[in-house]
């Protein structure tokens, strides 16, 4: 791949109804109902809503036999009002619903882990190898029906994996990983291949960006070393609802998207689902107007790997750098110094002076004429003024650069100043690309100058920012780079909102904790309950607690896997009742949803995870 450069990663093309995927096809964008499919008008109606907003596919549950058959029903109201998007089954479990909507609908999602493997049950076992094989008999045996179905009805499939949905055989050999999530999908993609099924969309996807980016490009180098190219979905599961959920979308999605990976994608946020249209075409559309944009001329470093989690490794200056957490720099400089007080940044850029209102409890940069090396105040250098760095007495001294400003003299100044933070600014069309080129010339070089990734916007409206400054600078974030952010946006949103933005997407890119994180599935037709009202209780209980990860699911079918990555769990057991989990351990099951979360807040307390909140 090319780091710096955008284009497309080329895919074979599956087809998918009148829509086909992959190939020189635009990015398609879908969503998921989340009626009960066995209610034909309310699913019919929300299918055209969805449509309506402008998805190229309309994904439904099919949890058995019975829904699966009543896609039909549902296909023929959406039909008949004019409408041919293709529509997606969505399958958990049970091999005869897929075989039943596949001759229906114009795709079938199917889980590699429990579409033949048994539920689920975090135990360990040790395989044989030919025990492992024999599991591998009994998947074809399952899937090559399915596969002549949709041969005969041209029906494609997705191969969908989670990683909260993982067997145990898988586990037993592989662990939670994205190689175990890699070898997951290849298993059935070889069965594919070897019956001569190639209508396949992949998805791998999970609620930590890290482990999703992670999985998609190893999949993609096992596929291409088996000369595989078929087209990718992409989707972050669980990411949540509001801000949180855009900006964590945003992260994991728009990583690979920057790199030309990824033929449809859906957004899964907590909320009515039409509303996730707008938020995947906008990040789709903002990604996409890189295409032709003026060459960045770079040189990889031999030591980066795109599949390592490790982080670049700097000096320290101050607070910012080695192993410090990344800081967040607010432009203060028009004169605003209204703060948040649960996202107060870590230094604020005040301009050419230091201004009397100014907090004097956040550390300042003046810019360097203006600078008078008063207490808790940093300069702010420039190419222009870069002679008099080695002048400044201070303990940390910020150098603003853009990619075209890094010749050898400016590298020298870099190695040889230990004190020296770099501001790093870009107004390339391609933006990441340019910044992930200094990044790397800096690697070539040997300097391990720490460095701070800026970038400026000019929006209105909350969820553009969101997502563009999400994308932009949650991708350099799971390169491994970065040392702080600094978000500015000449627009009319409040300063303090852009901070808030600032520290959620570090919290997205998992680089920085600064609240209660929550695990929210996007709801569907499995869904036991209100989600976005369940969540919003939730959230009221439990949104002091800054150092833990809250999982809010509504089913079984991915609820306990994804809290593997949470701290507890609060997930659909059956109408009107809830089971609550620690980590992948179920501690309470089929309690009365009106006792829920206070229960919840027990468990808290309960295993010493629980602080009151401030007063």
């Amino acid at each position: 791949m090319d780091f710096f450069n955008y284009k497309r990663r080329r895919s074979s093309v599956a087809r998918i109804g009148d829509t086909p995927l992959g190939g020189d096809n635009p990015v398609r964008i879908q969503s998921m109902t989340n009626t009960n499919t066995n209610d034909t008008a309310g699913s019919a109606a929300q299918v055209i809503r969805i449509v309506q907003a402008g998805a190229d596919y309309v994904r439904l549950t099919a949890q058995g036999v019975r829904e699966a058959e009543n896609l039909r029903n549902i296909k023929d109201v959406v039909r008949a009002q004019g409408y041919a998007t293709p529509l997606i089954a969505d399958i958990h479990f049970n091999p005869r619903a897929a075989e039943a909507a596949a001759r229906i609908v114009e795709k079938v999602r199917i889980n590699p882990g429990n579409f033949v493997d048994r539920v689920k049950t975090f135990e360990t076992f040790d395989y044989t190898d030919e025990e492992y094989a024999q599991e591998i008999e009994k998947i074809k045996a399952k899937l090559i029906p399915l596969l002549n179905i949709c041969k005969e009805h041209k029906t494609a499939i997705r191969i969908g994996v989670n990683h909260g949905s993982l067997s145990d055989r898988i586990m037993s050999r592989y662990g939670d990983t994205p190689e175990g999530m890699v070898e997951s999908c290849m298993e059935f993609l070889h069965i594919c291949v070897a019956e001569g099924f190639n209508d396949i969309v992949i998805s791998m996807k999970t609620s930590n960006t890290v482990v999703m980016a992670k999985a998609v490009r190893l999949l993609i180098q096992q596929m291409d070393a088996e000369g595989y190219h078929f087209p990718l979905h992409l989707g972050v599961t669980e990411a949540g609802d509001g801000e949180d959920g855009r900006i964590k979308s945003a992260v994991g999605i728009g990583s690979l998207l920057a790199d030309g990976i990824g033929d449809t994608i859906r957004v899964s946020l907590s909320e009515d689902p039409e509303y996730e249209i707008p938020v995947a075409k906008k990040l789709v559309d903002y990604i996409i107007r890189r295409v032709g944009h003026p060459e960045i001329k770079a040189v990889a470093n031999s030591n980066y790997s795109p599949f390592s989690t490790d982080r670049r490794e700097t000096y320290i200056a101050g607070n910012i750098g080695g192993d410090s957490l990344p800081v967040v720099i607010s432009n203060r400089s028009g004169g605003n110094f209204e703060l948040n007080p649960h996202f107060l940044p870590d230094y604020i850029y005040v301009g050419s002076t230091f201004p009397l209102q100014a907090p004097r409890a956040i550390p300042s940069i003046i810019d360097y004429a203006g600078w008078k090396g008063e207490k808790n105040t940093y300069p702010l250098f420039e190419v222009s003024n870069l002679s008099a760095i080695g002048e400044a007495d201070a303990t940390v001294k910020f150098l603003r650069l853009s990619y075209p400003h890094l010749t050898d003299e400016v590298i020298s100044v870099l190695k040889s100043d230990k004190s020296v933070v770099v501001i790093l600014t870009t107004s390339h069309m391609n933006g990441v690309g340019e910044q992930r080129a200094f990044v790397h010339t800096l690697m070539n070089s040997g300097c391990d100058t720490p460095v701070v990734f800026n970038r400026q916007y000019n929006e209105d409206l909350p969820e553009d920012l969101q997502i563009k400054a999400a994308a932009d600078l949650g991708t350099l974030f799971l390169d491994g780079f970065g040392n702080g952010i600094m978000v500015e946006n000449q627009g009319s949103i409040a300063p303090k909102e852009v901070d808030a933005y600032m520290f959620g997407i570090l919290q997205a890119s998992r680089v920085r904790t600064s609240k209660t994180e929550y695990i929210s599935c996007p709801s569907c037709g499995r869904t036991l309950f209100d989600l976005q009202a369940t969540v919003a209780v939730v959230k009221k209980a439990t949104s002091h607690l800054k150092h833990l990860k809250i999982g809010v699911m509504g089913c079984i079918v991915n609820g306990p896997g994804e809290m593997a990555d949470a701290d507890y769990g609060y997930v659909g057991a059956e109408r009107g009742k809830i089971s609550l989990y620690k980590k992948k351990n179920l501690i309470e099951k089929n309690i009365p949803s009106e006792e829920a979360v206070e229960r919840l807040v027990q468990l808290i307390k309960d295993n010493g995870d629980w602080v009151e909140p401030d007063q």
